[in-house]
């Protein structure tokens, strides 16, 4: 970088505005369409108009079947599903038919569209508002599955998923998103307060957006005696608690896997390889998910290794209280830890 040049910055909702911008300018069969889009997407509107951004009515299961059509007659849809429970109504058009449509095509077709939507818990609106789902999401064939930590990752995996010839679901943690976080601290909330990570919501992005490896993941922090691995928010519970450990003397690895689907299996089994002691950090269910995924990876792979999980475990309850005991947070992945050391 050249001396004196300023860094650009941003925040985390800020960069996936600005990196569609980038792709739409680019590319005019990109069309947003949505709940609210027209304000949501304000700038965006006012920039590519009303036909490229479309708000819709309010039927997941009706604009998300019409994305499926839209993609296999061109286009490149980026549909707004509020938060990620929601797709519970629409699912058939992501499961059924986007998913399935290139395999039982024989690759004549195909479905390049971007689901996105907000996902994760943490700040009492209760279990069908506040679930990850990307677990559920990436059990499907065909479906592929991304969940940034950064601004620098959320704008380029943006311009990742539109890049992509199938369907990508796009997950946004709320606790990440600025715009999120004034919507859900408003309407007499404000006594509502939020377990915001020190870092995520902001931070430096590049001057041009560039494509993130899809499947690809990055180690946040190395270290030789146990690693970490997650997603999304619980990236940055991760470090706090890898940073508390370094006080214990325990040297601990991060890794960020940014995407579900396709999962990066190369940088797991290299760092479980060094390190031999595993702690899965995610924030969606425990039973039959991404954590278990993981460590059959590793089993197959012929490590042997110690193993851990901090997952939510059920039923995200209402009560803020219960909630936060529930959710993954920093104090359970250290506890966690230690007994893994």
């Amino acid at each position: 970088m050249a001396e004196g040049k300023k860094i650009r910055t941003m925040s985390f909702a800020g960069a996936i505005e600005d990196a569609l911008g980038q792709a739409m300018a680019s590319d005019n069969r990109i069309v947003i369409f949505g709940e609210d889009v027209h304000g949501l997407r304000m700038n965006l509107f006012v920039r590519f108009g009303e036909k490229r951004v479309r708000p819709t009515p309010i039927s997941e299961s009706a604009f998300l079947g019409a994305a499926v059509g839209a993609a296999m007659a061109g286009l490149k849809p980026v549909v707004e599903i509020m938060m990620v429970d929601f797709l519970g109504v629409a699912m058939d058009a992501l499961l059924n038919e986007a998913a399935k449509l290139e395999a039982f095509s024989g690759g004549k077709w195909k479905a390049p569209m971007v689901v996105r939507a907000a996902c994760g818990g943490g700040y009492g609106d209760g279990g069908q508002h506040e679930q990850s789902l990307w677990g559920w999401l990436a059990h499907i064939p065909g479906l592929a599955v991304v969940a940034p930590s950064t601004p620098a990752d959320a704008g380029s995996l943006m311009l990742t998923a539109l890049q992509h010839d199938g369907p990508v679901v796009y997950l946004e943690h709320k606790l990440l998103s600025n715009y999120w976080l004034e919507y859900l601290g408003s309407g007499g909330r404000t006594t509502v307060s939020y377990d915001i990570p020190l870092e995520g919501a902001n931070g430096p992005v590049p001057d041009t957006w560039e494509a993130l490896p899809l499947g690809r993941a990055v180690t946040r922090r190395e270290g030789s005696d146990i690693t970490l691995v997650s997603v999304a928010v619980g990236v940055h519970r991760c470090l706090e608690a890898a940073a508390a450990l370094e006080k214990e003397s325990v040297s601990t690895g991060v890794i960020d896997l940014r995407s579900i689907s396709p999962l990066d299996r190369k940088t797991i089994c290299e760092a479980v390889s060094k390190s031999k002691r595993l702690l899965i950090v995610d924030e969606d269910y425990r039973d039959f998910g991404l954590s278990g995924e993981v460590a059959a990876i590793l089993l197959e792979a012929g490590l042997t290794f110690k193993y851990g999980r901090v997952c939510t475990e059920g039923t995200i309850p209402y009560s803020r209280n219960l909630e936060d005991a529930a959710l993954p947070s920093t104090g359970r992945i250290i506890e966690a830890a230690r007994k893994l050391l």
